[in-house]
């Protein structure tokens, strides 16, 4: 079923699901959306699984022609969406008809929005997922972003009678200034004053923010006298924050699959929407947190998401 022509395709908007597994070995890496919230939010307000293939959206979004009766949803980062020029809320359930418009402009408050469609997008689906790993060009449409006069293709819905928001507790907010709760490690026994100005300083996200991982800016971070300045690359986890000669921390994303600096420290996997959100020249600050911590957060972070479902379903 023909859901989509894409009118217009934004800067950078491809197609995501919850993630490629399996394959890192391989140099493949997860890829999927990278603020999993707000994905899965989306995917539930218009009753998909949580593993439903949709639009992540990257500072500005499509315009999109409907070519059949929808119900959508867009989460995320704060950004005017329409339908014939009519403003539509973000995180509601809406109907669009055969022949409607939708335009998704520039966001205001973060930097990632996702569109979900009931049904899910339909697209093949590569080492068991749908997600776009543009450099690797595969998944989502022939490995790449959406360019003017695609046609989107999606599953057939169950209802598009499903008109449900999310509750305004549960909607998250996006700061300037973010606090990242982070693990030393694993080779945090490369720094010794390192790790002080790690968890004392404040930094700036740059230019250089992509899905492959986050550069920022500040305090210079050294290592110890007489360790190397790079490592044996091994496997890298999304949220690690490896420390390059330069000293200015890289915080590692879902397209990264080995590294070979030494990481000082790893992002808890309940921040990393925080980190897919974050903008260019906003201020970072990591509290540092233990392991029983960590996982706690992640435990709370399961049981928010879970009661979103059963809040949702009402």
């Amino acid at each position: 079923m023909e859901v989509f022509k894409v009118l217009e395709p934004g800067p950078f908007t491809t197609i995501q699901d919850s993630g490629r597994y399996g394959y890192q070995q391989f140099g493949i890496p997860i890829s999927g959306a990278l603020d999993m919230f707000s994905y899965q939010a989306a995917n539930m307000l218009v009753g998909n699984g949580e593993d439903a293939a949709g639009l992540e959206i990257t500072f500005m979004g499509p315009r999109l022609e409907a070519l059949s009766d929808a119900l959508l949803a867009v989460t995320g980062a704060t950004v005017p969406v329409s339908v014939n020029d009519q403003p539509q809320a973000m995180w509601t359930a809406f109907r669009v008809a055969r022949g409607d418009v939708i335009n998704i402009r520039a966001t205001s408050k973060g930097v990632r929005a996702y569109l979900a469609v009931a049904g899910g997008l339909m697209v093949p689906r590569v080492m068991g997922s749908c997600s776009t790993y543009t450099a690797g060009k595969i998944g989502g449409l022939d490995g790449r972003p959406l360019t003017k006069g695609d046609t989107l293709r999606g599953r057939s819905a169950d209802s598009l009678n499903r008109i449900v928001s999310l509750p305004e507790d549960f909607k998250p907010h996006f700061h300037t200034e973010v606090n990242l709760r982070a693990l030393p490690g694993p080779q945090d026994d490369y720094f010794d004053s390192g790790l002080k100005v790690l968890f004392s300083s404040e930094f700036t996200v740059t230019s250089k923010a992509d899905r492959m991982g986050y550069r920022l800016e500040g305090p210079m971070i050294e290592l110890k006298e007489g360790v190397p300045r790079s490592i044996i690359s091994e496997p890298s986890l999304s949220g690690a924050v490896q420390i390059p000669p330069d000293g200015e921390p890289i915080i590692l994303l879902v397209e990264q699959t080995a590294s070979g600096y030494a990481k000082i420290a790893t992002i808890v996997t309940a921040d990393l929407d925080i980190v897919a959100q974050a903008r260019p020249g906003d201020k970072v600050r990591f509290e540092r947190v233990d392991l029983n911590t960590a996982y706690q957060l992640h435990r709370d972070y399961r049981w928010r998401l879970n009661r979103l479902k059963e809040a949702i379903r009402g």
